[in-house]
């Protein structure tokens, strides 16, 4: 299933659900942060997905972590809140949502990087390296700006989460 990310578009269509979500800046020893490239939209994110009943909301960010990538992470603070209504995300079966993301710090503890179905490739990314661009000018790690956004929060060193 492909999905559309819109933000700040008139021509967004209207939400039909709102998902609370958690996502996860991943860090190794070396510093370097984990991104995965979606299989929904071809661009890259931070590891991360909806809430299930039976999760809280760090356990969220641990199981889809663990879903995503094979890894097992332990979670060492917040980077932010992340509510914009301006954010719009549509699914190909229909589903418009609003999301609401709260984005965790966490150290790798183990695991063994696998790609799942929800991702076509997983990258170590050195911090340095993320706003890289391709010969042509083209981002050579092209993702959403809300992506983005996380990542400058968490790389920032806030003495406080982002609450937005």
């Amino acid at each position: 299933m492909a999905r559309t990310e819109f933000y700040d578009d008139p021509q967004a269509p209207e939400p039909n659900s709102l998902v609370v979500a958690a996502s996860a800046v991943v860090t190794d020893n070396k510093g370097r942060i984990l991104l995965q490239r979606r299989s929904d939209s071809g661009k890259w994110a931070l590891p991360g997905g909806g809430m299930e009943m039976t999760d809280s909301l760090p356990g969220t960010a641990v199981r889809e972590v663990k879903e995503e990538t094979g890894l097992d992470i332990e979670i060492t603070g917040l980077v932010g809140t992340y509510t914009d209504p301006k954010h719009v995300i549509a699914y190909t079966d229909g589903e418009v949502r609003r999301q609401f993301n709260v984005c965790f710090r966490a150290r790798l503890v183990g695991g063994e990087l696998a790609i799942s179905d929800e991702s076509t490739e997983l990258r170590w990314v050195d911090p340095a390296d993320l706003d890289g661009l391709e010969p042509d000018g083209t981002p050579s790690l092209p993702m959403h700006h809300t992506q983005r956004l996380r990542l400058s929060h968490f790389l920032e060193d806030r003495p406080a989460p982002y609450l937005g």
